[in-house]
């Protein structure tokens, strides 16, 4: 998916603007970059590193004291190396996008018709967030160059473009992804996450809404294009993507995850000896299914922290594989003889929960039963950049709905709504191929509740296939 940060003080920005950055590593393992303004100079400094092997800290403390100046932007990237500078008659600036490009050759096409040309390919493909940068010089004004980015492009794009006199923020049209705006003293910041306030003495100010356009100084925030009304902001934020300490639209990650828990454990007939989280998106909502339930909470299993990151991350599906099954420890001692009910964030191909449950069960899980944190996955995201976008038959239910109709297109609103004979019938093949005692997801009306946000104001397309442009 993927993250930004950017900040504009009344000092050397350098500080907050890595861990700033930084507090954004969770959206993305591929690249990242960093891009100040020297403002005695009159230049802009730049680095990108691949992160597929290492660490952003790691790749970029020794880099910190090229970055002079009060402003600055930072991206951790799933997609193209970024930032991107640009000169053109709307002057010098610095750009970064977390963006999904669906139109992406139409696009490319029209503008090499127009005499443009691509100079940041990527194994021999155009980066996204130059295309971006070419639409926005369209424009006789940033505003106007943006406005074409959201008429044009199909998924979505936000983004912050670092200019010679401040910090342009632009949220996706339809605010498919947030934008924070944090406030201290002599200092404002944007960002993707707005976990990345807190330790840098940061409050949140605002929250950029739908399609608005806002500019940032040291001295304030001008804005200078009002919010659209219609807002379809991803669900699944809340769900996993989002960090435990962050907030959206003014609802924290952790509290969602524990209403959904909550909600469902009040509810549940299981007769369990504990209640586990799948670290570490699944905690929030497990600690929820525990007080809901008023069962115990153990720690069946523990993720090793210090060297494995997110398991959805990595390009090859057996890298995928080996990272969940390495990075995350079962306890024999919590294990033997009980009946474990586990809380995890979503099922996507099956592949990693089905290897935890045989795991459990060879360390003498008695049975193991799963609650998930959404309704199933039954259509690939097209709007931001989630793994199972790359191919609907990666998904689980894909492949079951197969099986069951011989195409994995056939009567996919009567298996994404809960109730019916075939969604019944598709959780029933998921459980038995995950190898679980049982299995529920949570209803689409139990997440909207506990986000707290009008429904037609979130984005819900995995679910129930709903589309808004």
């Amino acid at each position: 998916m993927g993250g930004f940060f950017g900040t504009i003080q009344r000092k050397e920005c350098r500080v907050d603007l890595f861990y700033g950055t930084d507090y954004n590593s969770h959206l993305g393992t591929k690249r990242a970059g960093l891009a100040t303004y020297d403002e005695v100079l009159h230049l802009f400094n730049r680095k990108i590193h691949n992160l597929e092997s290492s660490y952003f800290r790691s790749k970029f403390e020794p880099d910190l004291d090229m970055f002079n100046g009060s402003q600055g932007i930072g991206v951790i990237s799933d997609t193209d190396p970024q930032p991107i500078m640009i000169n053109s008659h709307l002057g010098k600036f610095a750009i970064v996008t977390v963006a999904k490009i669906n139109n992406m050759a139409k696009l490319e096409k029209e503008l090499i018709s127009e005499n443009k040309h691509f100079a940041e390919l990527t194994s021999g493909a155009t980066n996204q967030t130059e295309l971006v940068a070419l639409l926005i010089t369209r424009g006789k004004t940033f505003v106007e160059g943006i406005e074409e980015v959201y008429r044009c492009i199909e998924g979505s794009c936000s983004m912050l473009i670092l200019t010679e006199n401040g910090i342009i923020a632009a949220r996706d049209k339809l605010g498919r992804t947030p934008i924070v705006v944090g406030k201290k003293e002599g200092a404002w910041a944007v960002s993707s996450e707005s976990t990345a306030f807190h330790n840098l003495g940061y409050d949140i100010d605002s929250y950029v809404g739908p399609g608005e356009i806002i500019h940032l100084t040291s001295d304030g925030v001008t804005q200078l294009r009002k919010p659209e009304k219609k807002m379809q902001i991803c669900s699944f934020l809340w769900v996993y993507y989002g960090f435990p300490t962050s907030c959206y639209e003014g609802r924290n990650v952790e509290d969602v995850r524990f209403a959904c828990g909550e909600a469902m454990g009040k509810c549940d007939n299981s007769c369990v000896d504990c209640v586990c989280g799948i670290p570490d998106s699944g905690t929030g909502m497990a600690l929820g299914y525990a007080e809901g339930k008023n069962v115990p909470y153990h720690r069946a299993i523990s993720k090793y922290t210090p060297t494995w990151p997110r398991s959805f991350t990595p390009g090859r599906q057996e890298m995928r594989d080996l990272v969940a099954k390495m990075k995350l420890i079962p306890n024999p001692a919590m294990v033997q003889g009980k009946k474990l009910l586990f809380c995890d964030d979503s099922i996507v191909r099956g592949t990693q929960l089905r290897n935890h449950a045989q795991n459990l069960k060879k360390y003498g899980a008695k049975e193991i039963h799963m609650r998930i944190a959404c309704p199933p996955l039954v259509y690939g995201c097209k709007y931001i950049g989630f793994s199972a976008s790359k191919s609907d038959m990666e998904l689980i239910t894909r492949r079951i709905i197969n099986d069951f109709e011989g195409s994995p297109d056939a009567k996919l609103d009567l298996y994404a709504k809960a109730g019916t004979p075939e969604y019944e019938r598709m959780v029933e093949e998921i459980r038995k191929r995950l190898d679980l005692t049982s299995l529920k997801f949570t209803s689409i009306e139990t997440l909207v509740e506990a986000i707290g946000i009008p429904k037609e104001q979130i984005c819900t397309h995995c679910f129930d296939g709903s589309s808004y442009y």
